[in-house]
């Protein structure tokens, strides 16, 4: 760190106690008498005119101001900027007494000097001039200087904005920030850390190649907010640092001033005292600040910041109650990347006072919609003229295989992430589903947000659907109708299936829909299909189905109830596609107050009456039934 000395005489200024004024005073040393007093914040200086009004325009019109007097003339000094320190370093340098400026001290030296109007109009090479010399060609010609300096500035935010401080060490630091993006030896703390890494790890650590990149993060994340926002909107300005080492700053400015935020801080905030609630709030709008403006700062490009940064970013907005325009910012840029989170990221507290919901299910959905958004088709592009027309099939072929290559390797990347993002959502609702307090309507909502082919299975939503049954028993039958409506039954493995037969909390229609999958599954084993049971024939033959023929395709405008409608796949030949049948069943809405069914078979003995199939289906439902239940529950 550079320094500058000006003055040649040794520090003769003591502190006495003055009896005329009864309290403490500073004075200097001298053979003459002291003629001047000046008071600033409460100290006073028994001073002398000559060497201070001879360099202090601003002491020279207040003395010719006051009358005169044989006492000693007392001059007050209000709002001095830099307080005692500063007024004493600019005292002695009127006396010639020897002083030290440095980037610690040369903000506050500058803005006292420029309140006593000491310029080059009273005395040539007065102590501006010296500053300024200084500041120039030493303080912003080195890194860790200028640093400093811009730090010391939120002591004087408007004076170093007037005298141009600020401005000038930011616009500084984003040039070299700019200039040498390499040059990790510029970084006081860099450097410090790559000594240690080096003594721990060795010289050829990957570490220490990985850190030249974002040399100047670390001392950087030293300014406060404004000084930081101001200097980062600098460096992505000029449009030359890569987006990956904004984001890697944000993330270590991030770590260093935000606190690990607990969810019961709101809690805290009801209970505590008024003077300690009062300093909560405080404390929580300078966070919400800083969150706030960190997000703003936020690269756009996919990539530059990961996913479970932004998933914690947005986990403390939530607790700090940050804008609304925050917090969607951070719920589109993670929906752009949501295949890299996590259950655990996804868990996000809810703020909300209108519910007692554990987590934010809402902004979850607003990230998944976001994700589906990115991979849609674009609008259809406006008709080309015949030049472009020509113009594109004067393309070589290589172009064309080139792009088609480009189109699937896309293709194939949405689809990848798509199923991946299926299996997170699955495992989250598994998670949120414990909530007593979650809606159906929002369970539901989640779990459709993800498109039907995405799911290879549905073996984690039924988990799903199983544990928000238990934490919702008091769930009337059609609400459980609703929610089963969901799950597909075809894409359930034999484990799963084994269970959701035994499950009491599914709905009957789902049970007998597991049990006819299974059937059907048996049926296909040696790549044959088996005729029906003639008891699944005379149930499909009421509702007027025919098992011998493939079903229509389902109408999307028939006038059946949703809620009584059922997709069960049909039995699959070796050279035929997929077909459905459409099965209703009559289950609870028949059942009378004593659970009977008007013909007078009672709900066990349907099941019994849809459970005495022939041998080799029946030979598959005492596989199922037999399981032992306790061994099913634990799955």
């Amino acid at each position: 760190m550079k320094f500058m000395k000006l003055g040649s005489r040794p520090d003769t200024f003591y502190t006495a106690e003055a009896v005329s004024f009864c309290c403490e005073f500073r004075s200097v040393s001298s053979e003459v008498s002291s003629d001047f007093i000046i008071q600033v914040k409460g100290s006073r200086y028994l001073l002398h005119k000559f060497p201070l009004l001879s360099k202090c325009l601003r002491l020279q019109k207040l003395c010719a101001e006051s009358s005169e007097s044989p006492q000693p003339q007392i001059v007050q000094l209000p709002e001095f900027p830099g307080g005692i320190e500063a007024f004493e370093l600019c005292a002695k340098f009127c006396y010639g007494i020897t002083i030290t400026l440095s980037a610690h001290n040369i903000v506050s030296a500058r803005c006292a000097a420029e309140y006593l109007q000491m310029t080059e109009d009273v005395e040539k090479g007065n102590l501006i001039y010296k500053l300024e010399v200084f500041f120039s060609s030493c303080i912003l010609h080195g890194w860790r200087d200028t640093i400093v300096t811009l730090q010391s500035t939120k002591a004087f935010p408007s004076w170093s904005e007037e005298l141009g401080i600020t401005s000038k060490c930011i616009e500084v630091i984003a040039s070299k920030v700019l200039t040498h993006p390499l040059k990790s030896n510029l970084s006081h703390s860099h450097s410090r850390r790559l000594k240690d890494d080096i003594s721990s790890n060795g010289g050829d650590s990957q570490r220490h190649k990985q850190a030249t990149r974002g040399w100047w993060a670390e001392d950087v994340a030293e300014l406060n907010i404004d000084l930081y926002w101001r200097t980062m909107i600098a460096i992505k300005s000029a449009g030359k640092t890569p987006s990956n080492l904004i984001g890697n700053a944000l993330k270590i400015y991030a770590s260093r001033w935000l606190p690990t935020i607990a969810r019961n801080e709101s809690v805290d905030k009801q209970s505590a005292s008024n003077s300690d609630s009062e300093k909560a709030n405080e404390s929580s709008a300078k966070h919400r600040l800083l969150l706030e403006s960190l997000i703003s700062l936020l690269p756009s490009e996919k990539g530059a910041v990961s996913c479970s940064f932004l998933l914690k970013l947005l986990k403390a907005a939530n607790i700090l109650d940050a804008s609304r325009s925050s917090k969607m910012e951070l719920a589109r840029g993670i929906g752009v990347q949501l295949e890299e989170a996590n259950v655990t990221d996804l868990l996000i507290p809810s703020a909300s006072h209108t519910n007692q919901m554990v987590y934010d299910v809402d902004i979850v959905r607003t990230i998944i919609d976001h994700f589906m958004l990115q991979w849609q088709s674009p609008p259809t592009s406006p008709p080309r003229s015949r030049i472009d027309f020509e113009r594109r099939r004067s393309r070589s072929a290589e172009n064309i295989d080139f792009e088609l290559q480009e189109s699937r390797r896309s293709s194939s990347a949405s689809h990848s992430s798509k199923l991946k993002v299926a299996k997170l959502v699955d495992r989250y609702l598994q998670e949120v589903a414990r909530d007593v307090n979650l809606p159906l309507s929002k369970f539901t909502s989640i779990a459709e947000s993800v498109p039907e082919f995405a799911r290879l299975d549905h073996d984690d939503l039924y988990k799903a659907i199983d544990i928000y049954l238990k934490a919702h028993s008091e769930m009337g039958k059609s609400e459980r109708k609703r929610l089963c409506r969901i799950l597909n039954c075809k894409k359930l493995s034999v484990e799963a299936c084994m269970h959701a037969a035994q499950n009491e909390l599914l709905p009957l229609r789902v049970v007998v829909q597991v049990l006819f999958f299974e059937q059907a599954r048996a049926t296909m084993a040696g790549s044959k299909v088996a005729e029906l049971p003639s008891n699944i024939k005379a149930l499909l033959a009421a509702h007027n189905i025919d098992p011998l023929k493939p079903p229509p395709p389902l109408s999307t405008t028939t006038s059946v109830q949703a809620e009584d409608q059922l997709s069960i796949s049909g039995l699959k030949s070796p050279k035929s596609k997929l077909s459905t049948l459409q099965m209703k069943l009559s289950e609870d809405d028949d059942l009378n107050e004593n659970g009977m069914h008007p013909d007078g078979i009672s709900r066990p003995s349907k099941f019994k009456a849809l459970c005495s199939l022939p041998y080799r289906p029946k030979r598959i439902f005492s596989k199922l039934w037999s399981t032992n239940r306790s061994m099913m529950e634990k799955n």
